[in-house]
């Protein structure tokens, strides 16, 4: 088991994790993800851009009347990382909490 290390990013970590909490077709605005994850236009901007490229996001931009709004959702692709980048944290978070049951590693012993 590996770090995800396009998720590993603390924003972009935050990202997942809040559109993972939605529901499968379920959106965030930007906005509203903006405030979430407590990032600027620009810097949730990049970080979206790089999860998209990734296809750990869809973007959906649409006009609500005359504004812009911009949507963003996780994707099966994005689910399934998030989830297995959480069980890579929650294993070195178990393993912290209980080193008395790390697996010793034998070290060879050189001939003197």
């Amino acid at each position: 088991m590996a770090a995800d290390e396009i998720i590993h990013q603390s924003v972009r970590l935050r990202i997942m994790a809040a559109l993972n909490s939605l529901e499968r077709r379920e959106a965030l605005e930007f906005t509203r993800l903006k405030a979430i994850v407590n990032a600027t236009d620009g810097n949730l901007g990049a970080h979206i851009d790089t999860l998209a490229t990734a296809g750990y996001v869809d973007v959906e931009k649409l006009f609500v009347g005359r504004r812009p709004q911009t949507r963003v959702k996780a994707t099966s692709i994005g689910r399934r990382a998030f989830r297995g980048h959480a069980a890579f944290l929650r294993a070195i978070l178990d393993e912290a909490e209980q080193p008395g049951k790390r697996v010793q590693r034998r070290t060879r012993q050189r001939p003197l």
